[in-house]
């Protein structure tokens, strides 16, 4: 076959790396994007701190922000993007060399009036590190820990010490027992320990801290709880016999038959419920074994002169800037090799900047957007959230809904109303008789407020709860109903029916 050239004409789509790094910085937290910068400022020379950016006169209107106002759909967020735009471009003009660079740029001052007397300067010893008071005040202490420092503290032969051991140790994160006591015997591997020596033990682990640990079911931890209450308290006694002798009469609600089996009457017996209703069911969950998680929101959002003003937290990332000593010197370093570097350096500076800006960029138009479109949340509360998908917000800022869900991802709003995550604002919707919509998050509020008054000793069914809501002009089928109960944790109303 004879070989032949052929031109051929072609397009395809591709990613650059600039666009991937734009991409990646923009679904990215903020806790993962102050680490991102900081490995940043590690890795390239070109990038440091913008501190003088950081004071600001009180008088002047931060630029990363936008007042949402009564003005036509679309205008506000494309004027908040150019004002944000301008703002940037700004920035970046003054601190990067555009097109040629200068000989010589001023600096603050000289390397060596900093560092000549470095070595003069040291003490005979290494400094010692800044207390780091995060981590002294957390603590990393579990359940089992807590009961192995008051095994220590109590008087165990060498063989209750090996039944406690194994004891603790099969005691879960709620503080249950997770086992029987011949699961115990087994573990131990020796035939000469009695179920009663290891009984023994665990009676005496019960009266533990805290109140309620290693029993075996959720009975026998409300009767340990209740063994800490005096003698003298009224309802302890009532409240024990309850338990003891008529806790299936309790757990299904059967109040009428309580009455006549303690011989109390209905005011009583609601103090003697309260009692016990006031004890822990997961008393282990009363130690805390994790390292707290802080939200740093993205957003801010608050109400000035009548007006909600969006504006990008100030704290969450700190501001780059290009380094003017280290770029002058790409026009005054001879060696190939070395202003090489400083050039790569410099250009993924820019491109760094440049993704930054972009991410902010869009996450302020964004946020603006949905605050424009739940403006009544942030007035009323949750019932008055609209219905709003990733495809509305999507076509008024003209982006991709892959974009808009990049963005809503991981990041957060600060409102006078709490701190929310961007994916909140968002829920399906559910017809209504006028032929408007109403949010999935505003019918769990209406359910969550029709439970919270209803009568207690006749909760509303699903399908009561859903006919209030169709007379409001809400039509939703039962079943629907049972989903948003569920999903906010609320019992059926048979468990919920207690003395009114």
């Amino acid at each position: 076959m004879k070989q032949t050239l052929q031109l051929r004409l072609g397009q395809h789509l591709t990613m650059t790396p600039q666009l991937q790094q734009a991409i990646r910085l923009l679904q990215l937290s903020t806790l993962e994007l102050q680490t991102e910068i900081q490995d940043a400022l590690d890795s390239n020379l070109m990038l440091e701190m913008d501190e003088e950016g950081e004071e600001r006169n009180e008088n002047t209107e931060p630029a990363d922000s936008y007042t949402v106002a009564d003005a036509p759909p679309g205008a506000e967020n494309q004027e908040a993007a150019q004002n944000v735009a301008e703002n940037d471009e700004t920035a970046t003009a003054a601190n990067e060399p555009a097109g040629e660079i200068p000989e010589d740029l001023p600096v603050d001052s000289n390397w060596d009036d900093i560092y000549d007397n470095l070595a003069t300067t040291q003490t005979s010893g290494p400094a010692e590190p800044a207390p780091d008071f995060e981590v002294s005040g957390s603590t990393d202490e579990t359940l089992q820990d807590y009961l192995r420092w008051q095994m220590e503290l109590s008087h165990f032969s060498d063989t209750d010490r090996a039944i406690a051991e194994v004891i603790i140790d099969s005691i879960n994160d709620d503080g249950y027992l997770g086992c029987g006591i011949e699961e115990v015997q087994q573990a131990l591997g020796d035939e000469e320990i009695e179920l009663d020596e290891i009984e023994a033990v665990l009676h005496r682990i019960q009266y533990f801290d805290p109140p309620g640990v290693a029993a075996r079911d959720l009975r026998e931890s409300l009767i340990l709880q209740l063994k800490q209450f005096p003698l003298e308290h009224p309802h302890v006694q009532k409240a024990m016999e309850l338990v003891e002798q008529h806790f299936e009469l309790l757990a299904h609600r059967d109040y009428a038959r309580l009455q006549r089996k303690l011989k109390l009457n209905e005011t009583e017996l609601r103090d003697v419920v309260q009692l016990i209703t006031s004890l822990n069911p997961r008393p282990g969950g009363q130690i805390n074994t994790g390292q707290p998680e802080y939200i740093i929101p993205d957003v801010i959002v608050n109400k000035v002169n009548g007006q909600w003003r969006v504006e990008l937290n100030p704290d969450a990332a700190p501001r780059l800037r290009i380094n003017p000593h280290y770029a002058s010197l790409i026009k005054q370093v001879k060696n190939d090799e070395d202003n090489t570097t400083l050039k790569n350096h410099l250009q993924e500076a820019r491109w760094f900047l440049k993704s930054l800006t972009s991410r902010n960029e869009t996450l302020l138009k964004v946020a603006t957007s949905i605050v424009e479109r739940q403006k009544e949340f942030l007035e009323h509360g949750e019932e008055a959230m609209k219905a709003l998908v990733l495809h509305d917000i999507a076509e008024e800022v003209e982006m991709h809904e892959s974009t808009i869900s990049r963005v809503t991802t991981k990041k957060y709003m600060h409102t006078p109303r709490g701190i929310y995550e961007l994916k909140y604002f968002f829920s399906s919707h559910v017809s209504t008789s006028s032929g408007g919509e109403a949010s999935a998050t505003a019918i769990r509020a209406l359910i969550k407020k029709l439970v919270a008054e209803e009568v207690p000793n006749k909760p509303l069914s699903d399908s009561k709860i859903a006919t209030i809501l169709s007379d409001k002009g809400i039509n939703v089928a039962r079943r629907t109903v049972a989903k948003y109960r569920e999903a906010l944790a609320i019992p059926p109303s048979n468990e919920r029916k207690r003395l009114a």
